[in-house]
Formats: structure tokens, C-alpha cells, sequence
């Protein structure tokens, strides 16, 4: 339900998907992180990402695209992000929940590939990253992808350049209507990025 500052949820969804369709918000998005990254006295293109997932339930409308996480007990989505140093979301990538990050995160860099052609240096990534990935970003695109893990279990620990990425994803549950994926269709949620 829209509120009631809106106009009516037709014009509102006609435009949303007019301009998704041809990429207005994605432009949109860019421009604002470019000026933000710019306010701040950063480059506007980042050289440093920080790539993480964060699955999410799904309400039982969804269709496509939804899976199970038997390590989160979570039927539903998952939001796999990269963001930069200021933890501004740099790409997004909707699959289902039971894809293995290491998996998924090779569409997620080619997708990030796509949007910054130059530019990117180095990613950091959790566990759910090791593995082979490690060398074929570093084949693929000359990236080098640092893993970033906890080294003792029992003591709490702010990690290098991840506490970043984890307070993008505290930003999202802010809002009620990201806690959980409402959307019928994976393309109507949070953007994902579309490259050919």
C-alpha cells in the first residue's frame, strides 16, 4: 500500500516500470553515489568492493527465483551485494536462497565487471567466498579478491572493511518493506543489475 502523499498506485507503478525497464533508475542511482562519493573527496568511480549476501524470506505470493538456505533455515531470496568503501551499494543481484555464494558470486562479478569496465582493485569477501573463486577473479578481471575471516570464535571482533558491507544490510532492515521480499517477481525488489 502506497501512502497517502502518493498518487494513485497505477501512475506510480506505470512509471516504475517504465523507468526500470529503460534504466532510469539504475542512472538515477549511479549519479547520486557519484555525487555522494565526490561530496565526500573520492574518486567517483570506487577501486575498493565489498561483496556479502544476505538471504531474506520471501512472503508466499513470490514466484520464480525462490529457494531454500539449510544453513539459515530461510525459504526465499537472496541479496548478493557489492559496495564500496562508504558502504553505498554498488551492484545487486537477486537469486534464490539455495545458491552457494561462492556460485553466485561469479554472475554478481560479471555484473559488476559491466558497470565499472575500469576501475575495480581489489574485493573483500567472507568465507562463503573461498575457494576456487578467489582465482578466477584474479584471471578473469586482474582482481584481487582478499578474504576476510574471524580467526577466533569465541570473541566478538569488528573485521576489516566486512563491518561495511554487514551495516549496508543493517540499512536495509531499517525499512519494513525490505526486512522481508514482498515482490511477486525478483525484478520488482531491489534493483538487480542488468548487463548482457
Amino acid at each position: 500500500m502506497l501512502p497517502k502523499e502518493f498518487a494513485p498506485w497505477e501512475s506510480v507503478y506505470y512509471y516504475f516500470r517504465k523507468w526500470k525497464r529503460d534504466g532510469l533508475i539504475e542512472e538515477i542511482h549511479d549519479t547520486l553515489v557519484e555525487k555522494i562519493r565526490i561530496s565526500f573527496g573520492k574518486e567517483p568511480t570506487p577501486s575498493v568492493g565489498i561483496i556479502d549476501s544476505q538471504s531474506i524470506k520471501a512472503c508466499n505470493v513470490c514466484e520464480g527465483d525462490v529457494g531454500y538456505d539449510g544453513g539459515k533455515k530461510t525459504k526465499g531470496r537472496k541479496r548478493h551485494i557489492v559496495v564500496d568503501t562508504l558502504g553505498l551499494v554498488m551492484i545487486i543481484v537477486t537469486h534464490a536462497t539455495n545458491i552457494h555464494d561462492s556460485v553466485e558470486a561469479r554472475e554478481v562479478m560479471r555484473a559488476l565487471k559491466y558497470k565499472y569496465l575500469t576501475g575495480i582493485q581489489k574485493i573483500f569477501a567472507d568465507g562463503g567466498h573461498l575457494g576456487e573463486l578467489i582465482e578466477w577473479v584474479r584471471i578473469q578481471y586482474g582482481w584481487k579478491l582478499e578474504i576476510v575471516k574471524m580467526n577466533e570464535t569465541h570473541k566478538f571482533k569488528v573485521l576489516p572493511k566486512r563491518w561495511i558491507v554487514e551495516r549496508t544490510f543493517a540499512w536495509f532492515t531499517f525499512h519494513r518493506r525490505l526486512s522481508k521480499d514482498y515482490e511477486r517477481l525478483p525484478e520488482s525488489g531491489i534493483p538487480s543489475s542488468s548487463y548482457p
